[in-house]
């Protein structure tokens, strides 16, 4: 705990009562603490103090040899879940039951949302008050937001508690009646959701569809056309221009043909244009004379964009910032818990008066009156499952801080999402933007007598409006085109002559849809009415996580894990995975948040079965229990864990299989199973027949590449889970003379991971025994009397002296890097980084403000960790050494401190954790 706030202020109320406030973190009860008067204690719980039990060790035991004591909740029994308070909050319960003895009133101010309404309902079932509790609610941390917020308090709103508390059964339900199956079925430790599993299928589908892809060929002719006249910057004298038409047929483009490759049936009447005509037409089209067929001028308007939600944020912070979601939000939770922004968690575009007022004067002050809308904007949704609950997300306060003004305060992160917030805010309440866009067509004759028409378009922007503040980012491989773009044309006007100063055949191919990034993911669940917008930062982190989904660059490819996963549920459990029937099930937990369905009758239906949401959903189809216990055993695992690809050239089917051990290429061969290990890195839709082949090529057992001289022992080459390796085959011990077994154990042996520039198709026998002879003797150390060793590893190259690593630029510097040009590098000062030695550690981040104890970056064996000495949390996938920050290193170790210590032989058996049966 880190103490209760007290301030010397005056009192809000002024009526001498004393009150505990509590709030979720120590940020904002530090924050709101001097907002409020001496008669306020403000404490944080430090976000959930209770929570279904994690594991069988979490249940207290008196429910330990109940049936339902694995779910966690009593589903015989009106679905009342079990609640324990988890071991690094028992003493934080047990502080704010002593603040509690000497307050007259409690005030829970947790978050706005239905989350902050079921925190507040936890605290007031573990801290059982005997004074009264209100429940105070506010949207952003200000002195005016705090003090009008204590002044307006409210009960506690059970519907809103009842629709967070039925999602948390509910996605407790679906996990542990669905995971079991995976685990039979597929591989251990999998999981599954009732977000997560439709969101890894929607990235799973859209790798299927690039896999099917076949790309379409196709040619036109870009043309530059000439006025003839004199051009400036506003009417240049030439422009580009495209063929589109030929003898009245228009020219195939992309978007003509299927995933199939072929023309659609509405574009059968189209041109596709070859490579042999593209040329023969531009020769023929060459000095001959072209005139304006058409011109056609209309005004071109620009809407603002909406202020930011959650969903709009997360997608533009990644378009523009390259922020991850996680790392979105997690900005974002400092901004407002700091005062800079409103709450970030919210669905809801519309903004206060107040807030409309500062927009509107600050644009005023900044970009002039006439920059500004005639009128206020507010902006309405048009989305599955909109919330209007709570105010847009924009700069805190009843007047706006500018960036300048608080670039100051912020750390580089803050203030670039914090500049993003301000600047869309101030956009979405500026006038339009105006201009004229033109298009033109123009007709020519070819020598060979064709019709050619070339078309060219043009936009030009006569008054900017909004985008002199802010303009939206666009996602390129989707063929989005910034609304600040410009094209102008020259004046043209109907049967001008024009000249043709170039004519380029061009060739074009259409191109597989672009996988999914995490904006573009966030907008596909948003669109599609899957979950809710507060939620996706965790989902996308989770199915990463999870090893169902895992990154190239900035796109989401899915693993085969995910294949098998995703084809077990489409094939099983259907409507579990329905994109239609999961956001149905979101629109039925709204009817519990406003009241207008049972909570308990609603899980009993969808549970045991019932009349319940749409036809053929998981209640009318006998519910869930029923739906995941009959026909389990029924499911043919090689069949869910096969994935048919393609036929080699031989017509021979080949599959990939995903064993316990990773997955793997499989085909028949002559009556028999022939096999081939498929490396991690390579994408579903980037494995072909020719890959494959290569593959076939080098047997699990491995390329023999002949007889180390040495040591008399067969050296093979391997494609392994994590990359290629050679390695020796060493003999199985010589069998006793007796006869009897020998327990003699065979021996370890040498293996060594490939060069970056070396493939197993490739290595050569001496470059495996160079690898093999590793890690080299440079040299002792003078002064220190220390060995210097040259080695290959995780990272690349690199020298050894005790413990200090130091790296080395180049592979051949292992085996050419002298004694003395060692000593050179250990001269320098050490470099930081991943490559870095154990000690000193990657990144000192300040006190942990659980334990008290200084927080450091360390390199461990699986990658880097945080730690205070008593815990040890590793970075998940999305964190970065260089981006990560003291608070996100506190979360990562206030998670592992809620798991509990790690266990040790000599510790003692921990005794369950307590817990009540509660019901809302």
């Amino acid at each position: 705990m880190a103490g209760s706030t007290r301030t010397k202020k005056a009192g809000t109320n002024g009526d001498g009562r004393r009150r505990l406030v509590i709030v979720e973190s120590p940020t904002k009860a530090r924050k709101i603490a001097p907002y409020l008067g001496g008669d306020y204690v403000v404490e944080s719980s430090r976000g959930h103090i209770r929570d279904l039990p994690r594991g069988a060790a979490d249940v207290p035991a008196k429910y330990k040899g109940q049936p339902w004591a694995r779910l966690g909740v009593d589903v015989d029994n009106d679905f009342e879940p079990l609640y324990v308070v988890s071991a690094d909050k028992k003493s934080t319960v047990t502080e704010l039951k002593s603040l509690l003895k000497d307050v007259d009133e409690l005030y829970l101010a947790t978050d706005p949302d239905r989350e902050g309404e079921a925190i507040a309902w936890h605290l007031l079932e573990a801290l059982k008050p005997k004074v009264p509790v209100r429940r105070m609610v506010f949207h952003e941390v200000t002195e005016q937001a705090i003090r009008a917020a204590a002044d307006a308090t409210r009960d506690l709103d059970p519907d809103l508690v009842d629709a967070q508390e039925t999602r948390r059964i509910l996605d407790r339900l679906y996990g542990y009646e669905v995971s079991p199956v995976l685990w039979k079925k597929v591989m251990p430790k999998l999981s599954a959701g009732r977000v997560q599993s439709v969101a890894t299928r929607v990235i799973v589908q859209r790798e299927r569809e690039r896999m099917r892809f076949t790309s379409a060929s196709y040619w036109d002719i870009s043309a530059t056309m000439d006025t003839g006249g004199s051009g400036d910057a506003a009417a240049p004298r030439s422009f580009p221009a495209r063929l589109t038409a030929v003898d009245g047929a228009r020219l195939a483009t992309g978007r003509d043909f299927g995933p199939d490759g072929r023309l659609k049936e509405q574009s059968r009447d189209v041109r596709v244009l070859g490579e042999v005509d593209a040329n023969r037409l531009a020769e023929a089209l060459a000095d001959r004379e072209f005139r304006v067929s058409s011109v056609e001028e209309k005004p071109y308007t620009r809407r603002p964009y909406a202020p930011f939600m959650t969903s709009t944020l997360q997608q533009e912070a990644g378009r523009k910032l390259r922020f991850s979601s996680e790392r979105t939000m997690r900005i974002a939770q400092r901004l407002y818990e700091n005062g800079y922004i409103t709450y970030m968690r919210t669905d809801s575009t519309t903004l206060s008066e107040s807030a409309l007022s500062a927009s509107r004067s600050q644009a005023t002050e900044l970009y002039g009156s006439e920059y500004v809308a005639d009128k206020p904007r507010q902006y309405t949704r048009k989305v599955k499952n909109a919330q209007e609950a709570h105010e847009a997300i924009r700069p805190a306060g009843e007047v706006f801080r500018t960036p300048g003004a608080v670039a100051g305060e912020l750390e580089t992160d803050e203030f670039r999402l914090y500049e993003l917030i301000w600047q869309r805010t101030i956009a979405s309440q500026m006038a339009d933007a105006k201009g004229t866009t033109m298009s033109v067509k123009i007709t020519g004759t070819a020598g060979s007598g064709e019709e050619c028409v070339f078309s060219a378009s043009g936009r030009t922007i006569t008054f900017p409006g909004f985008l002199k503040a802010y303009v939206e980012s666009v996602d390129a491989e989707a063929g989005g085109e910034a609304d600040d773009k410009q094209s102008r044309l020259p004046r043209l006007e109907r049967d001008q002559a024009l000249t043709a100063t170039e004519l380029s055949p061009d060739s074009h191919a259409t191109s597989p849809p672009a996988r999914y990034s995490e904006p573009s993911l966030v907008s596909k669940l948003e669109e599609l009415g899957i979950g809710r917008p507060s939620t996706y930062a965790s989902i996308i982190n989770t199915i990463q996580d999870r090893g169902y989904v895992w990154k190239k660059g900035s796109a989401l490819v899915p693993s085969w894990v995910a294949f098998s996963v995703v084809g077990l549920m489409e094939q099983h459990f259907e409507r579990l995975v329905d994109y239609d029937f999961t956001a149905a099930m979101e629109d039925e937990l709204d009817r519990i948040a406003a009241g207008d369905e049972q909570r308990t009758a609603w899980l009993s239906r969808f549970y045991f079965g019932g009349e319940m949401g749409v036809d053929g959903s998981v209640g009318r189809q006998g519910g869930l229990k029923k739906l995941v216990g009959s026909g389990v055993e029924d499911i043919d695992a090689r069949e869910i864990n096969s994935i048919p690809m393609f036929t080699d050239g031989e017509g021979r089917q080949v599959y990939v299989r995903v064993g316990r051990y990773g997955p793997y290429l499989e085909r028949e061969v002559d009556g028999q199973s022939q096999r081939a290990n498929l490396p991690e890195d390579l994408p579903p839709d980037e494995l072909t027949v020719e890959i494959a082949e290569k593959l076939f090529a080098t047997p699990q057992e491995g390329r023999v590449l002949g007889t180390d001289p040495a040591t008399g022992h067969e050296i093979v080459a391997k494609e392994g889970r994590f990359g290629p390796y050679v390695t020796e085959v060493l003999p199985e011990p010589e069998e006793p003379a007796d006869g009897k077994k020998s327990k003699a154990k065979k021996g370890k042996p040498r293996t060594a991971s490939l060069f970056k520039s070396m493939s197993v198709q490739d290595v050569t026998l001496d470059d495996a025994l160079r690898l093999l002879s590793l890690p080299r003797v440079v040299g002792t150390d003078p002064d220190s009397g220390e060995e210097i060793t040259a080695q290959n590893g995780r990272y690349g190259p690199y020298l050894k002296r005790g413990k200090d690593s130091r790296s080395l630029s180049t592979e051949e510097q292992i085996f050419e890097i002298t004694v003395e040009e060692a000593l050179k590098i250990y001269a320098e000062p050490k470099r930081r980084g991943r490559q870095a030695a154990a000690k000193p550690p990657l990144k000192e981040l300040g006190d942990d403000p659980v334990s008290g104890k200084p927080i450091v970056v360390k390199d461990g064996r699986f990658g880097p960790y945080v730690t205070d000495g008593e815990y040890n949390a590793s970075l998940r996938r999305s964190d970065s050494v260089d981006d990560l920050t003291q608070e996100r290193a506190a979360e990562l170790l206030a998670e592992k401190r809620a798991k509990g210590p790690a266990k040790k032989k000599s510790a003692p058996r921990k005794k369950a954790a307590s817990g009540t049966k509660s019901k809302s």
